[in-house]
């Protein structure tokens, strides 16, 4: 990956593209933000709004205006009477410009 302070351009390498975009969140919440014209998708935790956003474009070929992140902090459940917790996940919600849209249900 190469970052310039400056430059605002980040180039993630073609094997990150695909391991930044893990899954699609299809829920209910997701899909009323589609109306929107926002789609969003679990990353993996150490990665940057800049680098999202060259992935989302270079792989689904639209063009992206906005991408939000958040992180949710894992539940704490029981398991055969243990505590336990479960893992922290990073979500990205990525806004697509007027006209464009991206087929989640379809492969890369």
């Amino acid at each position: 990956m190469s970052l310039s302070k400056y430059s605002g351009k980040v180039t993630p390498s073609p094997e990150r593209k695909f391991e930044l975009i893990r899954s699609p969140i299809i829920t209910e919440k997701s899909t009323l933000l589609s109306e929107f014209n926002q789609v969003s998708f679990r990353v993996p935790m150490d990665a940057s709004k800049p680098e999202i956003k060259t992935a989302v474009e270079d792989l689904f070929k639209v063009s992206v205006t906005a991408v939000n992140t958040l992180i949710a902090k894992g539940k704490t459940k029981r398991f055969r009477g243990r505590p336990g917790k479960r893992i922290d996940s990073k979500k990205a919600i990525i806004t697509l410009a007027k006209g464009q849209s991206i087929d989640i249900s379809t492969g890369v």
